[in-house]
């Protein structure tokens, strides 16, 4: 059974583990980032700056994932009309999109600095976890608006199959953050050590590094010439900017209503105290590189599937999008598997804090066995993202996430008594929900192609 049907899936596998892979590695570089910022705070610093971080990320997360949404939103358009050959619609849509995502990223700014800066005061976290959280925060919130410009042109080129640059600067990106983050963080090299604030500065430097470059790639390869005939950077237009917004708008939703629930957990274990919130980012910081690895996957199968709508050729549409939910699958067999054998080891990663440790490890063994959902879900929304169907995927994005997962864990947690593990069990059920909804959607909308 398994031998015919990885003989029919082949070429497909192929297919999109070639697109895929890249991308997996310009994905990982955003987790990667805060990962980092949690390894160095967390062998250079103590338990609260840890804390810090751990509440900084969820918040800020929430934030950032509105921008990526609104920058997802070019590239299925981008390789729908490659698929139809039409060239000089790309240039077009990318100058909309250059102009659209720095509009959005200064908003967003503005949104962190004078808003949640106020609010972080208000929610009971430990008074020196939010003395350290601020300055770290509001770096990272500058940082927001060369991201987004790297984002563009990133996700420009990647609608059009050129996946592999934008990995080598996230690589590079991240070696470039590590280095400088160490650097601040330490103190080396006569810098008056910074704490927790000196990941946040070598993290807005990395961004302004990797804007500038994505942009001169795109901007001068011969590879891009032919789509870059009507590009201009102070163009917009209307039309444009409503379809890559109406993508945009609700994929940022999906990742808001699954990242929020995310941080609403680490804000409601931040209640319980700043052992538990550290716990929290150890579990949480490692499950976001394996969900962003299938967010790779998942972008691959959004350009795939954008690609075959384009020409129409739906019953590749299908066996491709197929494909994907089936390397997924073996993926994130293969983490939990990881996560629940090493769930004692892998912790010390971050921290050597042994209280810490045995909080994160118990965590881990539930982040094991929501892998399998966490990935079909993500590659689920990649698909249908490449046809164009957003608004029902956002409906059950919140539905999964916000009425299910979150209240569910609260339940657990707090009234039941299960604390921070009861907690997570919610957000499990979520991505179950979500997984199951997404998957019927799927079958639905593009058996309804094939006719």
């Amino acid at each position: 059974m398994f031998s015919k049907i990885y003989k029919k899936y082949k070429p497909y596998y192929k297919e999109n583990l070639h697109l895929a892979l890249p991308i997996v590695g310009s994905q990982l570089g955003h987790t990667l980032v805060h990962m980092a910022d949690s390894i160095i705070v967390g062998h250079f610093t103590d338990t609260v700056q840890l804390a810090a971080v751990s509440l900084v990320n969820s918040i800020f997360m929430l934030i950032l994932v509105i921008g990526l949404g609104i920058s997802y939103g070019i590239t299925p358009l981008i390789a729908q009309e490659n698929g139809r050959n039409n060239y000089n619609e790309c240039g077009k849509l990318l100058s909309t999109s250059l102009i659209i995502n720095i509009c959005v990223g200064i908003i967003l700014y503005i949104l962190v600095h004078f808003g949640v800066l106020l609010i972080i005061d208000h929610l009971d976290q430990t008074p020196a976890v939010v003395g350290y959280a601020k300055p770290y925060l509001n770096l990272l919130s500058i940082s927001i608006i060369p991201l987004l410009i790297f984002q563009t042109f990133k996700q420009f080129a990647e609608g059009l199959g050129f996946t592999k640059q934008a990995m080598f600067v996230s690589i590079w990106g991240n070696l470039l953050n590590v280095i400088l983050g160490i650097i601040f963080v330490k103190g080396i090299f006569g810098i008056k050590p910074m704490g927790v604030s000196g990941v946040g500065l070598s993290t807005l430097i990395d961004r302004i590094l990797m804007a500038i470059v994505m942009c001169i790639y795109v901007l001068r390869s011969q590879n891009f010439k032919k789509y870059l005939i009507n590009f201009k950077a102070t163009f917009i237009d209307q039309v444009r900017a409503i379809k890559i917004i109406k993508i945009g708008a609700p994929v940022a939703m999906q990742y808001s209503f699954e990242i929020s629930a995310f941080s609403g957990a680490a804000v409601l274990i931040g209640t319980i105290g700043a052992v538990e919130q550290a716990a929290h980012q150890i579990a949480i910081s490692l499950a976001a590189m394996t969900y962003m690895i299938a967010s790779g996957v998942a972008s691959a199968a959004t350009i795939k599937t954008g690609n075959n709508f384009g020409k129409n050729n739906f019953d590749d549409l299908r066996k491709s999008a197929i494909a994907s939910y089936h390397v997924i699958l073996g993926f994130m067999a293969i983490t939990a598997i990881i996560f629940i054998a090493a769930n004692n080891l892998l912790p010390f990663i971050i921290t050597d804090d042994l209280a810490v440790i045995k909080i994160a490890a118990q965590l881990l063994i539930i982040a094991g066995f929501f892998q399998l959902f966490d990935g079909t879900q993500v590659v689920g929304l990649g698909v249908l993202r490449g046809i164009g169907d957003v608004n029902i995927p956002t409906f059950i994005t919140f539905l999964a996430y916000w009425v299910i997962g979150i209240p569910v864990g609260y339940l657990l947690g707090f009234k039941l008594g299960l604390g921070v593990d009861g907690i997570w069990y919610g957000l499990t059920l979520g991505l179950l929900s979500a997984s199951i909804l997404l998957f019927l959607r799927f079958q639905n909308k593009t058996k309804a192609l094939k006719g």
